[in-house]
């Protein structure tokens, strides 16, 4: 493979804190988090959504305690759950104190908005106490009335003092253990604000555009928003917000990864928007193949071209390919290079075999290297 210097991305270097057991900032992989919707007081609502985000990929769910029932399921719910459970706190520091006793990995708060300097203290000696980290969630819909008398409206300028406002005063009773996002539904002023922010601070950075609408405008405007400040090399962790189930977000945010070439995971689906040439359905083989295909976590590329214009050059880039021919039969690629030929009706179950077989594959060749290596 010769050396693609247009790609590199230089990562912004950040601390490193842990949301449970996963690690967030510094060297760690970007992490991928979603949000239950379900009402976490019903517990096995909430861990049945959890378990499908899981299945997609999410390394971290954030759920919202806004009461003591919520607070009271959690201690049931981080039980269950596979991956760390972030715990939503808004205005009640007694939510906070609960939720960390109760188990959770990290506490969602702006330790501004829940009182005294008493009750910060007490929050952080709880965050202490059971090995919580925190995130500072600044968010251009709920800034500070002064911020916004001093600003005249959310700007990257407000969002930014706000954050760094929350951030001294956790510094101040000595608690580093946190990260922050700077969030707005307008991406030209989440990533404005992100930018800046990265200039002045070292914590680790929670990227996301949040209220950014249903799942193909909001997978639109994150991946604009997200994407750019990943190209910048910011971010440590995102959550892409959208109006869809949450195991929806986790897929998009690890597309988008995948996209910047971040972190694989999974099938990476070449295709093309199909045309009068093609050989086969293109959109719904494709539509067919990402659901039959996604419960693959080992990286892996795969091309489905309509038709030999761009069929093999593409399948010469990916680890197996499907370019359209004629009288319903398929040539099929295999680490790029010309293998076989399938008829039209058996070539769904055929390349879905194919993958599982070359997944396998990997899989068994990694587990030798770890045994040689020990």
């Amino acid at each position: 493979m010769s050396v693609r210097p247009w790609r590199d991305i230089v990562r912004r270097q950040s601390r490193q804190i842990m949301v449970g057991n996963v690690p967030v900032g510094g060297d760690a992989p970007i992490s991928v988090q979603t949000m239950t919707n379900t009402v976490t007081a019903d517990a096995r609502a909430t861990i049945d959504q959890i378990r499908r985000c899981e299945d997609a990929g999410a390394d971290i769910i954030r759920v919202s305690c806004p009461d003591v029932e919520s607070t009271t399921a959690l201690r049931q719910i981080v039980r269950a759950a596979r991956v760390p459970i972030v715990a939503d706190i808004h205005f009640h520091y007694k939510r906070a104190l609960e939720a960390a006793d109760a188990g959770a990995a990290c506490l969602r708060i702006n330790p501004g908005n829940i009182g005294s300097e008493a009750r910060v203290q007490e929050v952080v000696n709880a965050a202490k106490a059971n090995g919580c980290s925190m995130r500072i969630g600044v968010n251009a819909g709920s800034l500070e009335k002064d911020l916004l008398e001093k600003y005249g409206e959310p700007c990257p300028d407000a969002l930014v003092e706000s954050a760094l406002d929350h951030i001294k005063l956790l510094q101040d009773h000595d608690f580093h253990e946190f990260k922050v996002a700077v969030k707005a539904s307008d991406l030209f002023l989440a990533v404005a604000a992100y930018q800046q922010l990265a200039e002045q601070v070292d914590c680790p950075l929670h990227l996301g555009i949040t209220e950014a609408g249903g799942f193909v405008g909001g997978t639109v405007k994150s991946s604009i928003g997200i994407g750019s400040l990943l190209w910048f090399g910011i971010g440590d962790t995102i959550r892409v917000s959208l109006s869809a189930e949450p195991e929806e977000e986790v897929r998009v945010g690890f597309e988008i990864l995948k996209a910047l070439g971040i972190r694989n995971r999974g099938v990476r689906v070449v295709s093309c928007p199909s045309c009068a040439r093609q050989g086969f359905d293109v959109i719904r083989t494709v539509q067919t193949l990402e659901d039959r295909l996604s419960h693959i976590r080992t990286p892996m590329s795969l091309s489905v071209l309509g038709c030999v214009v761009n069929g093999p050059g593409e399948a010469r880039e990916t680890d197996i390919g499907i370019t359209g021919g004629g009288a319903g039969k398929h040539m099929v690629y295999l680490s790029g290079v010309t293998d076989h030929h399938v008829a039209d009706g058996d070539m769904i179950e055929h390349i879905v075999k194919l993958v599982e077989a070359k997944a396998a594959e990997i899989e068994a060749g990694e587990a030798e290297e770890m045994q040689a290596a020990e």
